[in-house]
Parts: C-alpha cells; sequence; structure tokens
C-alpha cells in the first residue's frame, strides 16, 4: 500500500513538474506579448513607467481623452474593474444631477397643533422628530434645533419618537467589511445621523504635569476613556501613533487608549465608533436636552410620524453642492452611503435602499447617454468588493458632466492636486500643482484615480485608470507619471 502511494506520488510530482514548466512559458510568452501591445497604446514614458510597477497588463483599465476631441490612448477600457472610492464620483454626480446643486434636507420636529405646552412647559403629546438623511448633521446643530424648542417655552418632553421612514433597513454590521467595527469610515448610513455617529477622544496636553489628558466629547453617560498615551519630547512628524480599541464591559462602553505622542504635536483627536447610530442618537439627544434645562420621562424611540402635525422648528442643512465637496476631497464613506438612499428616496419614495439608490443614479447615466455595461452599484461609496466601473463608461460619464451646467459645482468637489483633498500631498511639484482634479480610491488589491487635468497647452484631458491586482501598491507612481505627462503637454 505504502509504496502504490510513492510512486503514485512521485507520477503526480512528475507531472504537476512538467505542467508547471509549460505554464511558466506560456506566462514569459504572454508577458512578451503583451509588452509590445502595452508598447503601441501608451507613449513610451508612460510603458516605461508601467513596467517598472511589474504588474501585468490584464490588471489595469486605463482610458485618456481629450475633452471634445479624440482618445489618446486606452487599455482594457471595457473590462469592469472594483473602483475603490472612485466610486463616489459616480454617487456625487448622479446626485448632483437629479437633485440639483441647491438640494437640501430639513430635519424638523413636529408636535400636535405646532406644540401646545402648560404652564410649567410641558409639551401636550409626544415630539415628533421626522428625519430626513442629513449626511452631515453636526452635535452643535442638533444642539441649535433642541434650543430653538427651549425658546418656545418647551421644557418638559413626555417621549420622542424618531420618523427614519425615509430610508428603508438601511443599517449595516460596520465589522464585516474588513473585521474594524470601532473606525468611522465603516459607520453605518442612517437617517438620523448625527456627527457620523462617531465619537471624539480628544487629547489635550498638560505640559506641566507632562502628560495627555483625554477627554470624551461628547460625554455622554455609561462611556469612558481608560488607559494612558505616553508624553514625549520627540519631534512631531504627523498623527500620534495612538490606539484606541472599544470594548464593553458590563453596561459600560470603555474606549482603551495606549501608544505615545509627542508633545511638539499639541492638542490632536481620535474618532471612534462605539454604538449604533440610533443609540448614539437617543443618548446624544437626552444630554443636549439635560443641558439646556429640558426634562424628558420615557426616552427616545422609533416611530412612524401621523398624520396632521405641524412643525416646530427645523434645521436646513448645507446645500448639496456644498456637501458633496466634503464627500469626494475627503472621501467620506457614510456620507455617500447616505447621498446615494437620498437620491432614491427622492425618486422612488421613502424606504430607500441601496438597491433603489443604484436603479437610480442608472437612471440618470442613461438619460445621459453614459455607457453603464457592466457596472456594478452597489453602497455608493466604493468600500465594496462587489462594485464594478469600466474605464470608457466613466470617461463617458466625466464628460457628459464637462457639458453639463453644473460642470463647476462637480469639478470644484474633486480634491486638487498638491492641494487639498486625498492628493494634497501628492503631485506638488510646479508642473503638476494645481493642474488636476482627481479623486483617488484605494483598497486592498485596488487602486484607483479619474478626474481631469489641464495640459499646459491649455487643453484639458479626463483620465480614467483602475488598477486591481494583489500588488496594487507599486501602481501608485505610475498613477502620478500619467497626471505628470498630461499636464506637460
Amino acid at each position: 500500500m505504502f509504496l502504490s502511494l510513492s510512486r503514485s506520488g512521485a507520477g503526480l510530482g512528475r507531472r504537476i513538474r512538467g505542467w508547471s514548466r509549460r505554464l511558466g512559458a506560456a506566462l514569459l510568452l504572454a508577458g512578451l506579448c503583451a509588452a509590445p501591445a502595452l508598447s503601441q497604446n501608451l507613449p513610451k514614458e508612460l510603458a516605461d513607467a508601467w513596467r517598472a510597477t511589474r504588474l501585468p497588463q490584464g490588471a489595469l483599465s486605463l482610458m485618456v481623452k481629450e475633452i471634445g476631441g479624440p482618445v489618446l490612448f486606452s487599455v482594457n477600457p471595457d473590462t469592469p474593474r472594483n473602483p475603490a472610492s472612485v466610486m463616489k464620483m459616480v454617487t456625487t454626480w448622479t446626485a448632483l444631477s437629479g437633485l440639483g446643486p441647491d438640494y437640501t434636507w430639513r430635519t424638523a420636529f413636529y408636535a400636535k397643533d405646532g406644540g401646545r405646552i402648560d404652564a410649567q412647559g410641558t409639551l401636550q403629546g409626544p415630539l415628533y422628530l421626522k428625519a430626513a438623511g442629513d449626511p452631515l448633521l453636526t452635535m452643535e446643530e442638533l444642539w441649535g434645533l433642541l434650543r430653538e424648542l427651549r425658546l418656545r417655552g418647551v421644557k418638559n418632553l413626555s417621549e420622542v419618537i424618531v420618523d427614519r421612514s425615509v430610508f428603508g433597513p438601511v443599517a449595516i454590521d460596520p465589522g464585516v467589511f474588513d473585521g474594524a467595527p470601532d473606525r468611522p469610515y465603516n459607520a453605518s448610513p442612517d437617517a438620523m445621523m448625527v456627527g457620523l455617529g462617531a465619537l471624539r477622544v480628544l487629547f489635550q496636553p498638560d505640559r506641566a504635569a507632562q502628560k495627555w489628558v483625554p477627554v470624551l466629547d461628547p460625554p455622554v453617560k455609561s462611556y469612558r476613556v481608560n488607559g494612558e498615551v505616553k508624553w514625549s519630547g520627540g519631534t512631531c512628524t504627523g498623527s500620534p501613533s495612538v490606539s484606541a480599541q472599544v470594548a464593553a464591559v458590563g453596561a459600560e462602553i470603555v474606549i482603551n487608549v495606549s501608544g505615545t505622542a509627542p508633545a511638539s504635536c499639541g492638542e490632536f483627536s481620535v474618532y471612534r465608533l462605539a454604538i449604533s447610530q440610533p443609540e448614539y442618537f437617543a443618548a446624544l439627544f437626552q444630554m443636549l436636552w439635560k443641558e439646556l434645562g429640558g426634562t424628558l420621562a420615557r426616552g427616545v424611540k422609533d416611530g412612524r410620524m401621523p398624520a396632521g402635525l405641524r412643525q416646530v422648528v427645523w434645521h436646513e442643512s448645507e446645500t448639496l453642492a456644498d456637501t458633496i465637496r466634503l464627500i469626494n476631497k475627503q472621501s467620506n464613506n457614510v456620507m455617500a452611503r447616505t447621498l446615494l438612499l437620498t437620491l432614491a428616496a427622492q425618486t422612488h419614495g421613502e424606504g430607500a435602499t441601496p438597491q433603489t439608490g443604484a436603479a437610480a443614479a442608472l437612471a440618470v447615466l442613461k438619460s445621459q447617454g453614459v455607457d453603464t455595461r457592466g457596472w456594478v452599484i452597489d453602497n455608493g461609496a466604493g468600500l465594496s468588493r462587489e462594485g464594478r466601473l469600466t474605464a470608457q463608461g466613466l470617461v463617458g460619464m466625466l464628460e457628459a458632466a464637462w457639458r453639463s451646467p453644473m460642470m463647476p459645482e462637480f469639478m470644484s468637489s474633486l480634491a486638487i492636486s498638491g492641494v487639498d483633498g486625498t492628493v494634497r500631498r501628492r503631485l506638488r511639484d510646479d508642473q503638476t500643482k494645481g493642474m488636476a482634479h482627481l479623486k483617488t480610491g484605494s483598497l486592498r488589491d485596488v487602486r484607483a484615480l479619474a478626474g481631469y487635468v489641464l495640459g499646459a497647452s491649455g487643453k484639458r484631458y479626463i483620465i480614467v485608470s483602475i488598477v486591481n491586482d494583489e500588488r496594487t501598491g507599486a501602481a501608485r507612481p505610475f498613477g502620478d507619471a500619467l497626471i505628470s505627462w498630461l499636464a506637460a503637454r
């Protein structure tokens, strides 16, 4: 038996080695054949830059087109690829097209008869909050909204009922994508989101005692900071190396901090997700209402707002044109998710989901003649393994945006090379600084870059580059070379 197995294993080994040699020869031949093909498609400088990455040509989808003119070159332009955060360009453009640059979100409190109160300031009946899906309602804005209630004599509340029906069941498990449920980039969308749902740990320097003093913001009940960040006298070279791990300890939420921070860094902050968006809002509401001298008998809960109520106070958000600047320049995931849901709610009605959001976005693009074959829009943020775009289709969308009256609003939302957003530390030489408006995308196995580049001749170009491979870190210099080459034209 053992002899038979040994001989079988030896035979199998010879077959595997023979197959490996044939495969290696085939791959070498494919590589040799691919090199001339790449050289034919790309200018020599860029072909050399791509070869320096040591990535296969099959990993790249690229198209560069002069606006109103010809395609300069392309590689695999019709291949659907994961674009990472470049997907936010699709979300922000379709929302801008479908909703208009002056669209705003109204978050409003309602009550029976517009809010009847007795002599002690007690509101008759529940206070209803109609959530609108504002992507960036801040704690300060919520405080201002509650202060407006107090100015109208409201002091004592029986209960607060939050109507989130503008969105359907959209909550996600923030740990599913990469096992980091406390990181703000994984935040779940919510119709009544405040401050992106993240707690801030503010580290203040106590120079006399040479120590860092952590302060939790907002200082909600049942939350505390544990541990210590060590004080050092070194030079601050960037964000301090600080760990902040969230843990549930009984009924408490504890943020355990550690690490070292040079005194020269000065005051700094770390943000973490600790609880769900509804739980965070309820805790924040009760804290702010108490600070304003109000009382709340039965807490905050979800529910549907009945007909016949009247607005008491409301808050109007920043415009959509201002909002997409934050989404694209800072590549904010949960804001992008929420914006896609808003487009769905305004197009398909309340109960918006990512699926209806994708349908709404694709309908906008179809009306503009954009080729979306092979596209997959799932959450609108690009924090996904399933999302797909093609270079050719995205070039078509960017050219449609350029021809639109809303081009200035869209273009101003993109990061400016060497100046701000996600490319503020890239492309800072005199030739490229300020010459490109770009959106970057980065995930494990994904590097993407898309936008507009102004050449030295005054011509403007559209660029889309998407690389999907296990070693995409090597693709960044190629992206920079593309922008530099175009800026010099």
